[in-house]
């Protein structure tokens, strides 16, 4: 499996937003897997930190960017980044999120936002993908949300910056298939995250660990345009898509996320 997956998606991957959670947990299964890594994150310390313990761990090939994926010059910067090195699987977890009332925000950070979740990703996938398209193989995960199903009130941005990444990656499932390049948008409901635990929810709801998502979406790939890792979140995902009109659900995921938040 792990020789079937490098010859796939190897001999490197790089993964966004990678110094913890999710994103650390796709690092974590890629070394396992034998792939070389190139971790992206803004935080230059504990990026440091558990790219150290992933070469301990498993051996791995650990180069690290201390990059911020909202930068005007992202695009030269990414392409300096990956400039002679066989990128075979890219990663976007990197994510900018606020949970408060869209005008209580602040327009530059509504505005970084679309930047990390919606131009970083875009701007990733155009330059990693057309050199695997000229290998005729090669993979790309984005990670999208169950917010991003329907308007998600207290997350108004972030939810439509989800919605983006679901849409895209769809698209280029079918559009890059046929260039050999396997893409999927993987809709992750609540998990159990540091960035989770800083939003400070007062509130409960039933949470996925990161290693399980990325075991769906690992599993997925190549098989399908997208994948809702869990069962509570696909039956969730089909009851406010399928069971309620468009409004009702809005009004439903208003009410929880409200709930979880002490929001009124």
């Amino acid at each position: 499996m792990s020789t079937e997956f490098k010859a796939r998606y190897g001999p490197t991957a790089l993964v966004a937003g990678a110094s913890e959670g999710i994103g650390a947990a796709f690092a974590t299964e890629l070394a396992r897997r034998g792939l070389d890594l190139i971790l992206v994150a803004r935080r230059t310390a504990p990026l440091g930190e558990f790219a150290a313990k992933l070469r301990t761990e498993h051996k791995a090939n650990v180069e690290t960017s201390a990059l911020d994926l909202a930068a005007p010059d992202l695009a030269a910067r990414a392409a300096a980044l990956i400039e002679g090195r066989e990128v075979g699987l890219c990663v976007y977890n990197a994510a900018h999120s606020r949970v408060l009332p869209f005008l209580d925000g602040d327009l530059d950070d509504h505005l970084r936002t679309i930047d990390v979740n919606c131009r970083g990703p875009v701007t990733l996938a155009f330059l990693l993908a057309k050199k695997m398209a000229e290998r005729g193989r090669g993979g790309i995960v984005l990670m999208s949300s169950l917010a991003g199903s329907q308007g998600t009130p207290l997350l108004a941005v972030y939810g439509a910056s989800k919605a983006f990444n679901l849409v895209l990656g769809e698209a280029l499932w079918d559009e890059l298939s046929r260039r050999g390049v396997d893409v999927l948008a993987c809709r992750a409901g609540a998990t159990r995250t540091p960035n989770f635990e800083r939003s400070q929810p007062t509130g409960k709801t039933p949470m996925m660990d990161p290693e399980p998502v990325v075991a769906a979406a690992l599993a997925a790939l190549g098989k399908k345009p997208s994948v809702v890792p869990g069962a509570f979140n696909r039956a969730v995902a089909f009851f406010l898509g399928r069971m309620l009109s468009r409004r009702r659900a809005v009004k439903v995921i208003g009410d929880a996320t409200r709930k979880l938040y002490g929001a009124s």
